[in-house]
């Protein structure tokens, strides 16, 4: 396995590669949460990314060491899908990315947009996958996982980097978990700079795949229900490098039902005057959860993504 210290440096030399490729997202504070919850609490908006999300760094640093020739396949719940697409384009690399049937048509409309060849296959993001994989074994395709690589890892620990130089002092992170890739990333970067930070890691009670797996101590099967936080809904590999690296660098596990999730969606909208996905929603909801044990402290709060259906969530923010 490799160790969060050989994470983090592999972290370094992605960077170097997808620079010019990327955004370097804001770090800004919130404009009320210390008057409510007595810390200083900012936000890094992966939101405001170059394609709306986070991913863009992971597919950017993965495709960027891919040779020119040969076929490619991915699969996504959407962002991946988006950043993947980005960088095929940018680096003319020949890409198939397979999408779960229930994909938000504004991000399946975003990814065709980018030539790429989409197929869509399974009700969720855990089928899409495996799909992706038997293609990759009968059809002579490179697979590459949203989350299961050390490039992709590496590259969505750039955000940790930049967190780094951004901000002097930092107490807590905030990130939301799916497939583990995002927290694995930059906890390992964080840890490794600084190890006094603490990592929480942040669940949908509807689809918790990773943290279960966290408290098994092994990949776990488990039901995956609708979740306003549907880019980190589905299960995982059996063999996923992100399970030992979350669980050598994550410090706190914190899971919100859809309630917790919808009042954030709420706090950003309202109070922020941002309006965000789900899952990027659910870091600030764990956030909320815990914040009464985190006075005098600054915490950073990771809005992973800003790619959203916008009937449900304008429902969820307008609704009862």
């Amino acid at each position: 396995m490799e160790s969060y210290f050989e994470t983090a440096a592999r972290a370094v030399q992605a960077r170097s590669r997808i620079r010019s490729h990327i955004y370097q997202t804001p770090l800004v504070p919130s404009r009320v949460a210390k008057n409510v919850t007595n810390t200083k609490v900012l936000y890094k908006l992966e939101n405001f990314q170059t394609t709306g999300s986070f991913k863009i760094r992971g597919a950017m640093s993965k495709l960027s060491v891919q040779p020119d020739s040969g076929r490619l396949v991915t699969a996504s719940s959407g962002n991946h899908g988006i950043g993947a697409a980005f960088a095929a384009k940018a680096l003319s690399k020949h890409l198939t990315i397979v999408l779960p049937e229930t994909v938000i048509p504004q991000k399946l409309e975003k990814i065709q947009s980018y030539g790429v060849e989409v197929i869509l296959h399974g009700s969720e993001t855990g089928l899409a996958e495996q799909y992706a994989q038997q293609l990759a074994k009968s059809q002579g395709y490179t697979y590459i996982s949203p989350y299961n690589d050390p490039h992709i890892i590496a590259g969505q620990g750039t955000i940790g980097l930049e967190i780094l130089e951004q901000c002097a002092q930092v107490d807590n992170i905030f990130i939301a978990m799916g497939g583990g890739g995002l927290i694995s990333g930059i906890g390992s970067v964080i840890k490794a700079f600084n190890p006094r930070t603490k990592i929480f890691g942040v669940s949908a009670i509807s689809s918790k795949a990773l943290a279960e797996s966290m408290a098994a101590g092994r990949v776990v099967e488990t039901k995956h229900l609708d979740t306003l936080a549907d880019a980190v809904a589905g299960g995982i590999d059996a063999d996923t490098i992100t399970l030992p690296l979350a669980m050598s660098v994550v410090d706190h596990l914190v899971d919100c039902d859809e309630g917790e999730i919808k009042a954030a969606l709420r706090e950003l909208a309202f109070n922020e005057n941002m309006i965000v996905e789900g899952s990027a929603a659910l870091a600030l909801a764990g956030f909320t959860k815990v914040a009464h044990t985190l006075a005098g402290e600054t915490s950073v709060i990771v809005l992973c993504g800003g790619n959203f259906n916008r009937d449900i969530i304008m429902n969820a923010i307008l609704g009862d």
